[in-house]
């Protein structure tokens, strides 16, 4: 049941970690080897909203490989970091980086947006604004290898302000990068860390169902209200971290 909450909110708001992660603490697994354990299971929620998500996704391939590319080196570079300096040195700054995430994203709502039909073309953007987005993509995944809490609300608020697109198909992006980077970050640590591969087993069945059904919920959601819900979780993802690094 945990897999399939945690499932739903990764699709529907990018917050997986608020409930697998704490499920894991739960029973008693190590807070480091809970967080890689927990990215592991998260690749079957990639698996199962990238398969409910392809209405969204048809037409966008050219972007989409770049997406994936940016995010995944992005991934490798936040992995291996994590190797060199735990994630406890950075847990103060979290909640702080989460807040501006769910920020940017109520604030990208108030943007005028043009929504494109799948297969068109985005709006073409300079050089500076791509390299711009580029470094901001490649960030992000850095984030997802390293520390991974509210990643896909930092992509989602990265892709709604610097992508073209309706809301939805951001949201099917996000869920996409999130399975590239949960994939990447799964591989290396399988080769410089435990995971416990018994409990990915059962977390990830949970998290691929509740992966698929994600993008169906999301479609029928008004926008303003999706963001909005989005936006709430995040803001209590970030006091919860914020509670845990101060007090």
């Amino acid at each position: 049941m945990a897999g399939i909450g945690a499932g739903l909110t990764s699709t529907l708001a990018g917050l997986a970690s608020l409930v697998s992660y704490p499920a894991l603490l739960a029973i008693g697994v190590p807070p480091v080897i809970a967080n890689v354990t927990n990215t592991a299971a998260l690749v079957f929620t990639g698996v199962g909203s990238a398969v409910s998500s392809l209405p969204e996704l048809r037409g966008r391939g050219k972007f989409l490989w770049r997406l994936i590319l940016l995010v995944s080196l992005g991934s490798i570079f936040g992995s291996a970091l994590l190797l060199i300096a735990p994630a406890a040195t950075f847990e103060k700054v979290v909640p702080f980086f989460i807040i501006a995430a769910g920020l940017l994203l109520l604030f990208s709502g108030r943007l005028p947006t043009q929504e494109h039909r799948p297969g068109e073309p985005a709006r073409t953007l300079t050089f500076g604004q791509e390299a711009a987005q580029n470094i901001v993509i490649f960030v992000t995944g850095a984030y997802a290898g390293y520390f991974g809490a509210a990643t896909g609300v930092v992509m989602l608020a990265t892709l709604t302000l610097t992508v073209d697109q309706p809301f939805i198909v951001s949201n099917s992006m996000k869920n996409l990068t999130g399975f590239a980077a949960n994939a990447i970050a799964t591989v290396i640590y399988a080769f410089t860390t435990k995971i416990e591969w018994l409990m990915v087993i059962p977390l990830g069945i949970g998290l691929f169902i509740g992966g698929y059904i994600g993008p169906i919920i999301a479609r029928r959601l008004p926008v303003q209200l999706l963001r909005f819900i989005i936006a709430a979780l995040a803001f209590l993802l970030a006091a919860k971290l914020f509670a845990q690094a101060y007090l």
